[in-house]
């Protein structure tokens, strides 16, 4: 089957489908610059990923801090791709539900998807490890770079940044939403994860356990791709635009997508 085909089937499905929901990890970022974990050239790779346990954080918080600074700084600087932009896209025709992510960087917020559910949280803020306060992370930055550890303003506890670091359980709302969203999906879509993670590996297995079909979209292999009823090997930053732009054919819409899927 061409790439054109599957795309044309994959926007079929999502016609078809009434509660579709999409699980992105970091292979939808990758185009935007931001390099995966697990990857041949992934960050696990390049720096020991005990490094980012949360017993770490708490034995040397100002050399944590250091670290996530240097690593995590420059993702407002970072830009959504067409990926992202696609997805969006997707929600706002009423075709996708809800965008359950893996990643830390915003951007699918920043492409403009409205239902985003942050697996890991999100590395724009800072958490009050005392009394659960938010803050923007920038402050937090700024009392690193002074040679400060950050703390709340409100109780003074020590900051982290509001991101789920190993050894840390997942967001609770998060997690139940997560699983809530799977269970009621009739179409359960993954989008750049190689589903070597869990507890998100699990959300595509309850799907498919309760009657939904399941779409694959990643370079590479997955740990579930004999379950999928759609499996594309392809770069997701040209795939999802090509399915954004025929489904929206389909619905006679109009052609937001078209020129990100150079279609038109």
């Amino acid at each position: 089957m061409s790439l054109e085909a599957e795309a044309r089937r994959l926007a079929e499905m999502l016609l078809a489908a009434k509660n579709a929901v999409i699980l992105t990890g970091a292979g939808v970022s990758t185009a935007s610059g931001i390099p995966d974990f697990r990857g041949p050239s992934g960050l696990w790779r390049r720096l020991d990923p005990s490094f980012f346990e949360i017993s770490y954080f708490y034995q040397d918080p100002l050399g944590s801090w250091r670290l996530f600074m240097e690593r995590f700084g420059q993702l407002r600087g970072v830009r959504p791709n067409p990926a992202h932009v696609a997805i969006a896209r997707l929600e706002e025709l009423g075709l996708v539900k809800a965008v359950i992510t893996q990643n830390i960087d915003g951007l699918h917020q920043a492409a403009g998807s409205r239902r985003v559910i942050e697996l890991h949280g999100n590395a724009s803020r800072a958490v009050c490890t005392e009394c659960g306060r938010k803050y923007d992370i920038e402050e937090a930055f700024k009392a690193v770079k002074e040679g400060r550890l950050p703390t709340c303003p409100v109780c003074g506890g020590l900051l982290k940044p509001d991101v789920v670091y190993f050894g840390e359980p997942l967001p609770p709302d998060a997690l139940e939403e997560a699983f809530s969203l799977a269970e009621s999906s009739d179409l359960f879509i993954v989008v750049g994860s190689s589903l070597a993670v869990s507890p998100a590996n699990q959300l595509p297995i309850m799907a498919k356990a309760r009657g939904a079909k399941l779409a694959i979209v990643n370079v590479g292999e997955t740990a579930l791709d004999d379950m999928a009823d759609l499996r594309v090997d392809a770069p997701v930053e040209k795939f999802m635009p090509m399915v954004c732009a025929i489904a929206e054919d389909m619905m006679a819409k109009g052609s937001g997508c078209r020129a990100a899927a150079g279609l038109g």
